[in-house]
């Protein structure tokens, strides 16, 4: 396990340099994900099965679909077309591609080294992950929930367009803009 632990380290050293030093969000993203699975086999390898699954389930699996969505999102425009062409090259895919099967290899080698890694087998149900998460943390989900949407809203609004070369005027709602009939009868 010492062997995984170290090699699950460097791949996330690695991958994360590679989201600091990149200056295209889709591949940074891309980087973080591999990190984060890196970060979960270290995890893995120290014994800490349960957190390890965390790390992969709400890290890499929901909030970075989350982020995914919202570079995704604020990427509007005609150039889009040909920006996805470009990120689909196989050259772009190498390194995340590289650095997760490494990420493979080392779980692997882990797992066929481990004979007795102390789990006993017992199923947690989820009435007791929900009464762990929804009972002394119930502050901090909720927290967690509100700091997400809350994300989500400002990134819409930040990536939404404007018909006509509006900009958007802060005092105003959306729904209080003239419309083109209205401005032709003098009302807006």
């Amino acid at each position: 396990m010492l062997f995984a632990f170290y090699s699950a380290g460097l791949i996330a050293i690695v991958a994360t340099i590679r989201v600091i030093s990149h200056s295209n969000p889709v591949h940074a993203l891309l980087y973080l994900i591999v990190s984060l699975l890196a970060i979960s086999a270290v995890f893995f390898s120290l014994g800490a099965y349960f957190a390890a699954a965390l790390e992969i389930i709400v890290y890499a699996g929901a909030i970075m679909v989350l982020f995914v969505f919202v570079v995704m999102m604020l990427n509007l425009g005609s150039e889009v077309q040909e920006q996805e062409r470009i990120w689909l090259k196989p050259r772009l895919w190498a390194g995340p591609g590289l650095l997760s099967l490494l990420l493979l290899l080392v779980l692997l080698f882990a797992i066929s080294g481990s004979s007795d890694l102390g789990i006993d087998g017992k199923m947690v149900d989820a009435k007791a992950v929900g009464i762990t998460l929804f009972g002394p943390y119930l502050l901090a989900v909720e927290l967690a929930s509100m700091l997400l949407l809350a994300g989500l809203v400002v990134a819409f609004h930040i990536g939404q367009e404007h018909k006509n070369g509006q900009e958007h005027k802060p005092g105003k709602c959306l729904s209080s803009r003239s419309t083109p009939k209205k401005r032709a009868e003098g009302q807006g």
